[in-house]
């Protein structure tokens, strides 16, 4: 017996006709789930089958009696008994409940069988809430005219996680929300289409750089779309290995003026990155390489030391740090070389090199959700410190208030 969901709704009709259409449907002819939908009239014990009454207290709209949804429920329970099966799992479909992601969706695909209850109008009576409920639901902070879209929507998200609904387990594993992420961009045929090309990268057959690629895609839009599932993810998804070091990579400290001046570049390019959405694009242009070229000198007089990581000989990574104060700054990647875990290597060796330092701390602009996201996965954590705040009512060159806040290492002891 494939899982049982039973609908207890004013349009049964409506919802059946649903549940009857597309993957669902097909999964139910064959034998895979099963679906019910009960009219919640059918119990009613007034001839007029009124199923509403005014509420007590006074107010606008009706409420649903408690009586008929309480003696449909009851009638669904019998059916599911006589099944063999276990009691069913009573989810209420109103706008107090939880709001409902696929963690609900997974958690409720593990009941032998589900009762999702319609509310309308103005409500349900809450002693038949109270007596029956095993949980409440919301899908989302809005209204609609009855629960019944929203009992679809949680039949269809938890059925399609069932064995054999879908044609494969992928279909579902890669889907938005499985992993915390949205999902990833899809294409298919033609390779051009009024101008734009598939991404040249999902043409070329290599399915570690395919993987690759819908990975990165898959963080940068949940970053840049829902931060507040971003942040989540990073805090649940913490880089267990930092990738390891290529043929050809090299960490070097900076000593020399050819380094300096190579150092001064990067910092100069990672610079006017960081601040491209935040500043006018006027002050960027003053972010040159003479003005962080005499910086790292002045820091190096005080203490700070400067690494630069080369590729192939070719500068593409930067960080300092400071033995006295145990900071790490100015870790910085050029563009080419994003994506290909420099940064987790920079930052990683940088810990390392401040042995003396058990949570080295680190700054970092508020609106760096990228390099945010790096270091929280990495086991950095936001310790609450500001140290600057840029207003665009204090500075005519600011374009959108930001603030430099402090990260402080909270992972586990020196290796």
């Amino acid at each position: 017996m494939g899982m049982r969901v039973d609908i207890v709704t004013l349009f049964p009709e409506m919802c059946q006709q649903v549940l009857d259409a597309s993957i669902i449907g097909r999964a139910a002819k064959r034998g895979y789930i099963e679906t019910h939908c009960h009219q919640i009239r059918d119990y009613t014990l007034n001839k007029q089958k009124q199923t509403d009454d005014y509420p007590y207290g006074g107010g606008c709209g009706m409420v649903l009696y408690a009586q008929p949804i309480a003696d449909c429920l009851r009638a669904v329970q019998r059916e599911v008994a006589e099944q063999g099966r276990p009691a069913p799992h009573i989810v209420f479909l109103t706008a107090g409940g939880q709001r409902y992601t696929e963690e609900h969706a997974k958690r409720l695909a593990q009941y032998d069988n589900l009762t999702l209850v319609c509310g309308h109008y103005e409500g349900i009576d809450e002693r038949v809430i109270d007596a029956f409920a095993d949980e409440e639901i919301s899908i989302g902070d809005y209204i609609l005219t009855g629960g019944e879209l929203a009992s679809l929507v949680v039949a269809d998200s938890v059925l399609r996680l069932k064995p054999g609904v879908l044609a494969e387990q992928k279909g579902y594993e890669e889907e938005s929300y499985w992993d915390g992420l949205l999902e990833y961009p899809q294409y298919t045929r033609p390779e051009v289409w009024e101008g734009r090309a598939v991404p040249e990268v999902l043409l070329g057959g290599d399915h570690a750089k395919i993987d690759a690629w819908r990975g990165e895609q898959s963080r940068t839009r949940t970053r840049l779309r829902r931060p507040e599932l971003y942040e989540q993810w990073c805090t649940s998804h913490p880089i267990a290995e930092v990738p390891k070091w290529k043929r050809g990579e090299n960490v070097r400290l900076v000593k020399t003026a050819e380094q300096f001046a190579a150092a001064a570049k990067l910092f100069a390019e990672g610079r006017q990155a960081v601040c491209a959405d935040n500043w006018t694009p006027e002050y960027c242009r003053t972010l040159t390489e003479p003005q962080f070229l005499l910086q790292l000198q002045q820091e190096k007089a005080a203490g700070w030391v400067c690494y630069l990581h080369t590729t192939k000989d070719v500068p593409d990574g930067m960080v300092c740090v400071s033995h006295k104060a145990g900071h790490i700054e100015h870790l910085f990647v050029t563009e080419k070389a994003r994506g290909k875990g420099i940064g987790a290597k920079l930052l990683d060796f940088a810990r390392k090199k401040l042995p003396e330092h058990a949570h080295p701390v680190l700054s970092v602009l508020n609106t760096n959700t990228r390099a945010i996201a790096l270091y929280t996965r990495m086991g950095w954590q936001l310790d609450g410190s500001t140290s600057l705040e840029f207003d665009p009512q204090q500075y005519p060159t600011v374009t959108r208030k930001c603030a430099l806040v402090q990260m402080r290492y909270a992972g586990p002891a020196q290796e």
